[in-house]
Formats: C-alpha cells, structure tokens, sequence
C-alpha cells in the first residue's frame, strides 16, 4: 500500500474554535465515488469533485443551531446526520446535490430537553449496505445526578420507506452492517436495556443475540466491527478488546488500557474504536482518566494507541495516535486515524492524521496546525477535517477549519 505525499486543502468556513476539552462531534466527511462531502459545524453540506476539488453542489440544514455529524456513501447518494434540535437524516445525491428524501428522529427521540449541544438529537452512526441506510439516532436527558437516553436504530429503503425500528433507553455509540446482521454499540446504559452489544437481523430488526462485559455501572462498548464469524468490541466497562464468536460467546480478550498503577494514582483509559478485516483487528484507545478523580497527574501507557492484532489474538504493532481520535476510516487495509486534542498535554505538534497498514502499522502521517475531527477514505483517497482550537492555558489560536485530501486513486491504476 502507498499513499501519495501531496496533500490539497479547502477552506470550510469560520467556525468557534474547538477547546481543551472535547465537545463532540461537530463535523463529518464522506467520500464517494465522484466526490468528497463534508458536513460542516454550520450546518452546511458541500460537495467537491474527489479530483479536482472544485465545489460542486452545496445545500444547508434548516436550523442555525445544527451541525452535521455523520455521513456515508449511499449508492449513488450520499447520506447524512444532524446534531440538532430535529436530529434529521437527509439523504442527497452525489452527484447534483437534489434532496431525495429526509427524517427527523426527534419524531420518535423526542425534543431536545434544553437547547445547549449535549442535549440535542444525534444522529451518532450511518451505515449502508446493499439497497438500504441503518442509522443510530439518541437523545439525552438529565435529572439531576440521573441520565436517561432514548434512542432508535433505523432501517430505511433506498427510497426513505421505513422498513423497520429498534427502539431501546441506552446510548449508541456506534453500529456496524454485515451480511444479515446490524450491530449496535451501547456505550451507556442506565435504564432497563443492560446489553453493551446488541445484534439485529437486517431483514426484520429482531435481536439475533446480545453481549456485555459485565463490568459495573453505566459503560459499557465503545465501539463493534463485524467479522465473518462473530465480532470485534472494544469495552468502556473494563477497557480490554474482545473478539466475539456469532452468538455472542468470548473467543478471546485482551488488555488495552485497564487500570494500571502510576505513581501514586491508578489510571485507565477507554478503547474508543475498533476496525477489523479478515479476521485481524486494530484497536484504538483515548483519553486518561485516574480512578480517584477527574484530573491526574500522569499518563496512562496505552492511551491514544493504535494496536494491531492477529486473529488468534496476538499484539503484532503499536503506535500514538497523537491526540483524541473521533472515528476511523478504512478501506481495504488501510485505516485512518485522526488526532485531535490530547487535553492533559496539550501538544500541537501532535495534531493530524495517520494512514495506518493493519498487518504492518503506521504507513505515513499528515500533520496539521489544528485538531483532525473527522476522517475518511475509499480507494485510496483519504480525507479529513481540520478545525481550529484553542487550549485553555495557551490563549493561541491555532489552524483552520479546512478539508484535507491527500492519496492516489486507485481507480484508475
């Protein structure tokens, strides 16, 4: 695998500048056959030619207080997903930017409790496969100490005919579509669904089988990927990988960040994601976090790792990522890895992008002023967001908010 070194930018925009702290996804990209789309903390949607990168269509949200968060390629269509007060899907085609149909899942999540980010719809996951969209949508609430969630898988048909909804009181995280199987990620799961994996047949949306790791309290998976046989999850109860059998028995685990003693504090970090092909997987961990209290003084090892794994289980490479990363791009063997804020180092040299190779690791590495947020990649054209950020001790502002494009096409080889 080979990734060429030229790398082109646009200019999306003027955006607030992102934090310290990460305050979730705000930005999306998605690239298709013919273009790259990116979908903007504006609520803006553009389209650029995957060549040249000139603007070919653009469209806009209906609310100023949305951003759009998560997008895929759909046939000739590109899909995409709100965090807003409608929380809708709209799905577009590539190649002229008409609207051919929309939803808003705050019909069925509900309205926003308050009107500030977290509070807001979400539509957290799009994936298609074959002739119809599975889409992850959330809400959150607060009482209190007391968080709720209401949320629904979606199935849709090509022309955005319902086919059939999951509706459970947990927080997806993520969803992943193989063969006849959706699986769906619970990160949090406060109410009366206590399963941090969930597996529907995508024919109907029945359960075929359901998993946790059995830790204590609210966390629970972090991220799945679909194998032939089975299942790949990366565990927020206990902070290990897990390679699943179909059916939900345990083939293997294995520690990614579990706690560990540094000094004097013990310290974990949460497995965020998880990608796997032919049977090998490649984790991703996050942030450090002391068991005794939200701030710390050290780091813990294994945070903001890439680790690639055989599939009998065994730890071939690692490498940093850099920063927090928000989501993966694959294709092939190739993955994607953004970097965005390490928020304890605070670090700009360590903002960017990796493409890694999953049998043999880190293949080459973009850096940027700002954070990367949001990543993709299809026939070895790479894309990602850039945004810009602000460290709270710093005061600088550093980066743009732009798109990135960088790579061959193997299309045409």
């Amino acid at each position: 695998m080979s990734d060429a070194l030229e790398r082109r930018t646009v200019d999306l925009g003027d955006p607030t500048p992102a934090r310290s702290r990460h305050a979730g996804q705000r930005s999306t990209v998605a690239v298709t056959d013919e273009v790259v789309v990116a979908g903007t903390a504006s609520g803006d949607i553009r389209a650029y030619d995957r060549t040249t990168l000139e603007e070919r269509w653009r469209a806009s949200t209906e609310r100023e207080t949305a951003s759009v968060v998560s997008a895929t390629p759909f046939g000739e269509s590109v899909a995409v997903g709100e965090r807003s007060p409608d929380g809708v899907v709209r799905v577009y085609d590539a190649g002229t930017g008409r609207l051919r149909w929309r939803y808003a899942a705050a019909t069925d999540v509900g309205a926003p409790q308050k009107p500030s980010r977290f509070f807001l719809p979400y539509v957290v996951g799009i994936r298609s496969h074959r002739d119809r969209l599975y889409v992850a949508a959330r809400r959150y609430e607060r009482d209190g100490e007391a968080r709720s969630f209401e949320s629904v898988v979606y199935a849709f048909e090509d022309d955005g005919d319902l086919a059939w909804t999951h509706r459970t009181d947990a927080s997806p995280i993520s969803l992943d579509v193989r063969d006849e199987r959706v699986a769906v990620a619970y990160n949090r799961c406060p109410g009366e669904q206590q399963h941090g994996l969930v597996v529907l047949d995508t024919a109907d949306g029945t359960v075929r089988y359901d998993w946790d790791p059995g830790s204590e309290g609210q966390r629970r998976v972090g991220d799945v990927s679909l194998a032939s046989d089975g299942a790949f999850v990366a565990s927020h109860g206990d902070y290990r990988g897990y390679r699943l059998r179909d059916g939900g028995t345990e083939r293997w685990s294995v520690e990614l960040a579990t706690p560990t003693e540094v000094g004097d504090e013990t310290l974990y970090a949460y497995p965020n994601h998880v990608h796997a092909a032919d049977g090998e997987a490649l984790f991703v961990t996050g942030n450090t976090y002391a068991e005794e209290s939200r701030e710390s003084e050290s780091l813990h090892p294994n945070e903001h790792t890439v680790f690639g794994y055989s599939s009998d289980g065994e730890r071939r490479w690692s490498a940093p990522t850099g920063g927090f990363a928000a989501e993966l791009g694959a294709d092939g063997d190739a993955v994607v890895v953004p970097g965005a804020q390490h928020f304890r180092v605070r670090d700009a040299s360590s903002h960017g992008f990796s493409v890694f190779d999953r049998d043999d690791g880190l293949v080459t590495r973009f850096e940027t002023d700002g954070v990367v947020t949001a990543v993709s990649r299809e026939s070895g054209v790479t894309a990602a967001v850039e945004e810009p950020v602000v460290y709270h001790d710093d005061g600088t502002e550093r980066g743009s908010y732009r798109l990135h494009v960088t790579g061959s096409d193997e299309r045409v080889r």
